[in-house]
């Protein structure tokens, strides 16, 4: 193909490709958009590319529609040589047609046509999409239409208003001051997880999604955290019996270890069973990182005397975490290490250590003293078969120098 020289004025200064979509900074600069506002995204200091002079990431772009068309016509004039026609780029959105769809919301006849557009809005993964959108105020619209689908027990609209609510949440505090002013989001959001609805898989996952990311929100603050009831985590923890999806089960899980750290929270999600459904949907062979946050809540859980107990009650919970352990990730191995040293501190029965020895879980610690891991996941393998070797130092399984080492 014959080589084609560029007008110079068509290439954006970052990329050096050709402008698809040039727009004119307040500096005087024409940039592709997607370059300008990646680097405006990306970089340490806002400033210019080409000037250096200070550059606000919220900057005005402005498109360059005349070189946009010249850039359109050259391409098509030298289409022969290979050269593909730029589409003329869809125009940004702007506040002011946001402004409109929200007062189109409160007019019935307009209401679905434009809660509508606002999901395809928020559902396009543009990043000025979702910025516009909140800025407007968006969030509390649909904050609070799902209330009032909720006080209202009505389903219409509730799909998509969970939908944009979770692709335009982002934690600020200005966020977190509208969870704080509207105390009724968590009870509706625990409503949308017990009715029956269409579309139940994904309407639930947005919901639980919602819920995870309020709870991280309010981690630090104990006013919404301290007062979940035992009946919020029963229905969690059904979720994750249920198996809804994947990124439900993720959710969930978040959901509990934010919860967790309030002491009265940890005794509320032993009640709710949650122990028994955790070894369950680990011995389903889940992806790693949900290997990861069972482990991380199982952890937390037994730093508890009635956690310890669910898991010690259930055939398979010894069995699980041994089996689990130098085989899914550091972080498991870690939690892993953390369980069994709060089981052979403080319920280390008989019947608990000879069960250890049976499903091979003091073979993996004689393990963990041989493989290439972290130093302080040896010393508390050492400290356990050390305080226990009287109980193991006997058995055929394990090599008798490592326990004989570990006792002296």
């Amino acid at each position: 193909m014959e080589e084609i020289d560029v007008p110079q004025y068509f290439l954006c200064p970052i990329s050096l490709q050709i402008m698809r979509d040039p727009v004119t900074t307040i500096t005087g600069i024409t940039y592709d958009r997607e370059s300008i506002e990646q680097w405006l995204k990306t970089s340490e200091d806002a400033t210019c590319p080409a000037t250096k002079q200070p550059l606000h990431r919220d900057s005005d772009l402005t498109p360059n529609h005349m070189l946009r068309r010249l850039i359109q016509a050259w391409c098509t004039t030298n289409a022969k040589y290979g050269i593909d026609r730029i589409p003329t780029p869809k125009s940004p959105l702007s506040k002011s047609y946001v402004y409109k769809l929200i007062r189109d919301l409160k007019i019935s006849q307009f209401y679905h046509n434009a809660l509508k557009k606002l999901d395809e809005l928020a559902n396009e993964n543009i990043e000025w999409n979702r910025k516009c959108m909140v800025e407007a105020g968006v969030t509390k619209v649909v904050v609070l239409l799902i209330i009032k689908c909720f006080k209202e027990g009505k389903t219409k609209g509730l799909e998509e208003a969970l939908r944009i609510l979770y692709h335009i949440w982002t934690a600020t505090p200005e966020n977190k001051q509208i969870v704080v002013e509207n105390n009724d989001l968590f009870e509706s959001l625990t409503w949308v997880l017990r009715i029956h609805i269409d579309n139940h898989v994904v309407v639930k996952t947005h919901a639980i999604k919602i819920l995870k990311v309020i709870t991280e929100v309010s981690s630090s603050s104990s006013s919404l955290i301290g007062q979940l009831k035992l009946d919020f985590f029963m229905l969690i923890t059904s979720i994750l019996r249920g198996k809804l999806s994947q990124q439900a089960i993720k959710a969930s899980l978040h959901v509990l270890i934010q919860s967790c750290p309030q002491g009265t929270n940890r005794m509320k999600i032993i009640e709710a069973g949650a122990i028994f459904d955790l070894i369950e949907l680990e011995l389903s062979n889940p992806e790693k990182r949900t290997t990861e946050l069972i482990f991380c809540l199982l952890a937390q859980l037994c730093s508890c005397a009635d956690g310890r107990a669910q898991l010690l009650k259930h055939p398979a919970g010894i069995a699980m975490i041994s089996k689990r352990t130098l085989r899914v990730s550091s972080a498991t191995d870690d939690r892993a290490m953390n369980i069994f040293a709060q089981i052979t501190r403080f319920s280390a029965t008989n019947v608990v250590l000879i069960e250890m020895l049976r499903v091979g879980a003091v073979s993996k610690l004689c393990m963990i003293l041989q493989a290439n891991c972290e130093a302080h996941l040896k010393k508390t393998a050492t400290e356990i078969l050390r305080f226990h070797s009287n109980v193991w130092n006997n058995s055929p399984c394990i090599q008798v120098y490592l326990l004989t080492r570990c006792a002296r």
